[in-house]
């Protein structure tokens, strides 16, 4: 009987001024036994020089190859007019869109409330499961 491997498609949204949170699920991820693709965009390839509307449509195309959509749920998610977009489209494309309350936080910005498909705790354990339910 053959096992199949299963890949996850995985768009982390973040921003850069915020990388720590990035960078620790990231790591958690990896950690894992969870099999990804990251879809995110990357550190070394910050789409820099691209016009408003061409940042858009590289967003949007990052996240129509992702499966599921992490939001690490910070307050500052609502400062953040790119989180924002990235729920958004996430919402529209009809991708789960897994919520990572950030440790201490106790209130959650109201578009990761109305969007999110779960919200999971600062942590590696909720974070995996959570990838896990909702694929």
């Amino acid at each position: 009987m053959f096992n199949i491997l299963k890949i996850y498609h995985l768009f982390i949204s973040h921003s850069w001024s915020y990388s720590p949170h990035y960078n620790t699920l990231l790591e958690w991820i990896d950690r894992s036994n969870i099999v990804f693709s990251n879809y995110s965009v990357p550190y070394t390839d910050p789409f820099t020089g691209k016009t408003k509307a061409q940042l858009q449509e590289a967003i949007t195309e990052q996240i129509r190859h992702s499966s599921i959509v992490i939001i690490a749920a910070g307050m500052y998610v609502s400062h953040s007019d790119w989180i924002d977009y990235e729920i958004r489209t996430a919402a529209a494309m009809g991708k789960p869109i897994l919520a990572v309350k950030p440790w201490g936080n106790e209130r959650l910005p109201q578009i990761v409330q109305d969007s999110a498909t779960l919200i999971v705790g600062w942590n590696s354990d909720s974070v995996v499961k959570g990838i896990k339910r909702l694929l």
